[in-house]
């Protein structure tokens, strides 16, 4: 192993390997102590937006640190206050919509979870339905909405009341009944290896809530703050939820997330329920503000929408590609056999960074920035990376031989 490895062994929780030391970024590069330069198309898992060090970021994060970074929750400061109407503009919410901010995708799950509690112990319902093949967070509360045993089952047990719905409609007509409190659901499922849920799941979804006086909220820590083209996926379903949780995207890099609600879900919390020291920040609110600001002044949804577009068509041709699945700059590829894993260590061999969340799925999150230029060498890498692997694939001629 070389030095820094060495101190990873030594110094670091073993909770997972590390493929690389990096040591700085630009744009959709990012480079590593050796001076290797990797194409990221990965964005720090669909947290990168704006790439590296992307100078309205820099620009955020100085000007900020120098004035006011942290005043704790007993205080306001302006940033908090535009972000959180910021958010209910994006969102929709009208003038009843809430916002808490928080540090983290899997504190603003637990604070749905919170929210899904108050709601239903006013009239003693304590279930919540979540969906196979969800992923809500490692928190001890988020993996109990996580239905994937190698990451609760050490863990047992988890919190009661909690349900798993099979991704079909029938299922979820089948689940819904008078104990529920509340559905929590992603509108793709990003770790499950991007899957898209059912045409009309999240229609029904709402509907079924309502009939039962339940509440809907959507995880949205990936697919929210533009990802998906729109600015939350829940307006491309055309629905309105009753909360949604977002994260990753929000900061461009910069610890951050959000629970945001609509109509009367607004008033369930109130003073003494929830609070964070360090949610909503001056700092980062600044980052958030500009981040958002820039998202929308340049118009990148436009170009996340037709850059995702564009890459999923060319990668279809691609050797060994079965299907791509996703939407805007969320993207999963699915192959045609389980060699996601190798795909992935050839690509990064080739200095191509993705990621592979199941066996047979590559995804894909590049900043909303990227253009041509960044669109080619991702296919050149990619295509090269999938050809190496496709000559150790045994043809299905081979396998029945």
């Amino acid at each position: 192993m070389t030095n820094w490895q060495d101190d990873a062994s030594r110094d670091l929780m073993s909770l997972g390997g590390r493929l690389a030391l990096l040591t700085r970024g630009e744009g959709s590069w990012v480079w590593d102590a050796d001076g290797s330069r990797y194409l990221d198309f990965l964005g720090g898992i669909a947290v990168n937006c704006l790439g590296h060090a992307h100078p309205v970021f820099v620009d955020a994060v100085s000007t900020q640190a120098a004035t006011l970074a942290h005043v704790s929750n007993y205080f306001a400061s302006p940033g908090q206050l535009e972000l959180a109407a910021r958010l209910k503009r994006l969102a929709g919410t009208g003038e009843q919509g809430r916002v808490f901010l928080t540090n983290s995708g899997a504190e603003a799950n637990e604070m749905a979870i919170k929210l899904a509690r108050l709601h239903g112990n006013r009239s003693g319902r304590t279930t919540i339905l979540v969906v196979e093949g969800a992923f809500h967070g490692r928190t001890m509360g988020t993996l109990s909405l996580t239905p994937k045993p190698a990451y609760r089952d050490p863990f047992q047990p988890a919190l009661p009341g909690i349900r798993t719905v099979e991704r079909s409609i029938e299922s979820l007509e089948a689940a819904f009944d008078d104990t529920v409190a509340a559905m929590i659901v992603e509108p793709i499922q990003g770790e499950a290896g991007v899957v898209e849920l059912p045409g009309g799941f999240l229609t029904r979804a709402r509907q079924l809530a309502t009939d039962h006086d339940a509440l809907l909220i959507l995880d949205e820590v990936q697919t929210g703050s533009g990802r998906t083209g729109e600015w939350f996926a829940f307006q491309g379903a055309g629905i309105v939820p009753d909360a949604v949780t977002l994260a990753k995207s929000i900061g461009a890099g910069f610890p951050l997330g959000a629970l945001i609600t609509f109509g009367a879900a607004s008033e369930l919390f109130y003073p003494g329920t929830h609070n964070s020291t360090f949610g909503g920040n001056p700092l980062a609110s600044a980052v958030a503000n500009a981040v958002l600001g820039h998202i929308e002044d340049a118009q990148l949804l436009d170009n996340v929408k037709a850059r995702g577009a564009a890459i999923r068509e060319a990668v279809a041709a691609l050797p060994l590609v079965a299907a791509t699945s996703g939407a805007g700059l969320l993207i999963g590829i699915r192959l045609t056999a389980p060699v996601a894993a190798q795909v992935r260590a050839a690509a990064h061999d080739r200095g191509l960074i993705v990621n592979a969340p199941t066996d047979d799925v590559i995804r894909i999150a590049p900043a909303y920035t990227i253009g041509d230029a960044e669109v080619t060498e991702f296919l050149s890498l990619f295509e090269a990376a999938l050809t190496a692997v496709a000559e150790s694939v045994p043809t299905a001629s081979e396998i029945h031989a």
